[in-house]
């Protein structure tokens, strides 16, 4: 598949769902953070979105990455008749992302996220953890922005942690989330923008799947 074809693919996803959801140009430009003029031409098949950019568009409009990766073109293992799970889908494709991005060689895993959220649960319960929390969460989110599903998701864990509304172990697990998403030094380092915050919403989505399950 060329990357104009690619290209163009991209484009005709993101007009849809610009479309679906009323936003201009302008307005999706602003929530973003992409010029107006690159929307444009990505969305008319003159310019290839990068990863950076796929990124951003699966961020605001709240659609799994991999929708966009598939559109433009990028090898998503794993989606034939044996679909794996969600979880190591999006895995998967952070790993490709990273490697078509060229700009982090080291690997991305499951097992490695959860040693580290297993690392920080109970460091969350002492004073030291439960005072980077408090005091980390809102400035850390000033420079993430509000927008995206998990970025939601971490407000409502924050609440329950806050107001500790929850059972010991759901609030382990939440305090670890909390944790990974502060700390700035993740198996992603946040300063890699902005696929420094992918790990983090996968991050959310694992302990979602271990709160569900107590």
């Amino acid at each position: 598949m060329s990357n104009v074809e690619n290209s163009n693919h991209v484009g005709v996803l993101l007009k849809d769902l610009l479309k679906e959801r009323s936003l201009s140009m302008r307005k999706f430009s602003e929530l973003t953070g992409i010029d107006t003029a690159t929307i444009s031409r990505i969305i008319n098949g003159k310019r290839k979105a990068t990863p950076a950019h796929l990124q951003k568009f699966a961020v605001c409009l709240e659609i799994p990455l991999t929708k966009f990766l598939l559109a433009a073109g990028y090898p998503i293992e794993g989606l034939g008749e044996e679909r794996p799970s969600d979880i190591h889908l999006s895995v998967d494709s952070i790993q490709n992302f990273l490697e078509a991005s060229n700009v982090y060689d080291k690997s991305f895993s499951l097992t490695k996220m959860e040693h580290e959220l297993t690392k920080y649960e109970q460091y969350s319960q002492t004073e030291e953890g439960k005072e980077i929390i408090l005091k980390g969460f809102e400035k850390k989110l000033q420079k993430v922005g509000s927008i995206g599903p998990f970025i939601n998701q971490l407000k409502k864990m924050y609440d329950k942690f806050r107001l500790r509304n929850g059972t010991p172990r759901e609030l382990v697990l939440i305090g670890s989330a909390l944790i990974y998403f502060i700390l700035p030094v993740d198996i992603i380092p946040d300063y890699i923008f902005p696929i420094g915050y992918l790990d983090d919403a996968t991050a959310v989505q694992i302990v979602m799947g271990l709160l569900l399950e107590n």
